[in-house]
């Protein structure tokens, strides 16, 4: 907790205010609580037992997006994301925000249904049913949203759809057997939670590419969701768990990590929480060096195949007559939290026939972090609102970004604005070129 912290990550604040300009938070309120610097002097002021922990704490705590844009800029090297995510685990503690309400949600998604993948897929096959049976339109059809209390009301437009089929049942049926049979690399992926039931084909997408560039993959069944979701809003404890399970689940299925030469996300804020898999279990004397093993394997999809020297695709058996304008969201994590920003452009050259435009602001946060555009759907849609303005301006036809959240987030805003154009991951977009390609001459 804070006063457990080690001081020297909070006394590493100099408060110079170079991190100011790039806080979301901070840019759209002008209040120095809602700064990295702010937040972070009321943390020490906890750590120095010169502050209680209260509700005006905590609700600050919870305003911070998380986006670690602050980490980038600061010159000290201050660890934000620690600093945050211990002091939200010490707010939920404490339990200065706890309501019958918020509790019961609390318990129900990050309790039950995030740390169980057989919840999460019987749940996204109600809600698959929901959408595909015609029910989903008769109830907006007529109104009868109207009678759900005003927070459901705005968060249905954001829920994403089912995929036909999840990431083991295509992996199964289509993938399994295509592994080269002379691979050069032996890989692993983590098919996450949300990802593995709304973005399968993404998750399909990435093995077909792997595959493509000499990578024979694994995709463990027992795996979990990787626990971000839990570290990011307190739950310690949970996110401990489910890195254990993890990696047991990899470690048992693969032959062990050491057999492995990379284990993959292709999810910008699973990939950033993953990779501190040691610093979670660093005190763990049973995982302890099972997670340093994991967290020196783990690589962003983007990351992994700029390092392997990703094989451009040759030109479509039929190409388009116009090239493809193609804008690139930097997912908040995948630039702050892991420094990967060129790897996902080197993928987008790969791809012939890409125009690719510039994005002003390319790495200002969407308003999506994780669960924030339902905790605070104000601040997140004022921050998509400008994030939709500068993609407009591109005039671009696809917008790649490389996380989940942030794709039905900003597919959202443009919905919104009746602005037609569609969001893909990176590595969607090179499968396509790689199943357009004119053959091998």
């Amino acid at each position: 907790m804070l006063r457990d912290l080690d001081y020297s990550i909070v006394q590493q604040c100099m408060h110079c205010g170079m991190c100011l300009p790039t806080c979301p938070t901070y840019a759209e309120t002008l209040m120095e609580s809602s700064s990295p610097r702010g937040r972070i002097a009321m943390m020490r002021a906890i750590a120095d037992d010169r502050l209680d922990v209260s509700q005006a704490f905590a609700e600050e705590m919870y305003f911070c997006l998380g986006c670690l844009a602050c980490q980038t800029a600061c010159p000290a090297g201050v660890d934000y994301a620690e600093l945050i995510e211990t002091a939200r685990a010490e707010v939920e503690r404490r339990g200065v925000l706890d309501t019958p309400k918020r509790n019961m949600i609390r318990s129900l998604l990050l309790r039950r249904l995030f740390t169980s993948r057989r919840n999460l897929h019987r749940l996204g096959r109600l809600l698959r049913l929901y959408q595909r049976s015609g029910l989903e339109r008769l109830v907006r059809v007529l109104g009868l949203l109207r009678l759900a209390p005003r927070s459901l009301r705005e968060l249905e437009p954001l829920s994403p759809r089912i995929s036909p089929r999840f990431t083991h049942e295509l992996f199964a049926s289509d993938y399994a057997r295509k592994n080269p049979e002379k691979s050069t690399y032996r890989v692993a992926l983590l098919s996450g939670c949300i990802a593995d039931i709304c973005f399968a084909h993404v998750n399909s997408d990435t093995i077909e590419v792997l595959q493509a560039n000499g990578c024979e993959v694994l995709l463990p069944a027992t795996q979990q969701c990787c626990g971000s979701l839990h570290g990011h809003n307190g739950e310690v404890e949970l996110a401990r768990q489910l890195a254990r399970e993890n990696l047991d689940a990899f470690a048992a299925e693969t032959g062990g990590l050491d057999h492995l030469d990379a284990i993959l996300v292709n999810a910008g804020g699973c990939g950033s929480h993953v990779k501190h898999y040691d610093r979670l279990l660093a005190g763990d004397a049973v995982y302890a060096e099972c997670a340093h093993s994991w967290s020196r394997k783990a690589k962003d999809i983007h990351e992994w195949l700029a390092e392997i020297g990703v094989r451009p695709a040759r030109p479509a058996v039929a190409p388009h007559d116009e090239p493809l304008r193609v804008t690139y969201h930097e997912s908040c994590h995948l630039k702050h939290g892991q420094k990967i920003s060129d790897a996902p452009r080197a993928i987008l050259a790969a791809i012939p026939g890409v125009e690719m435009i510039e994005l002003m602001e390319a790495d200002w946060c969407c308003g999506s972090a994780g669960v924030y555009n339902i905790t605070q759907p104000e601040m997140s849609m004022r921050l998509l609102d400008r994030k939709v303005g500068h993609i407009i301006d591109t005039g671009a036809v696809v917008i790649a970004s490389g996380n989940p959240g942030c794709t039905v987030q900003i597919e959202h805003g443009l919905r919104q604005r009746g602005y037609t154009a569609r969001v893909e991951h990176p590595v969607s977009l090179l499968a396509a070129a790689y199943r357009a390609e004119s053959p091998k001459e």
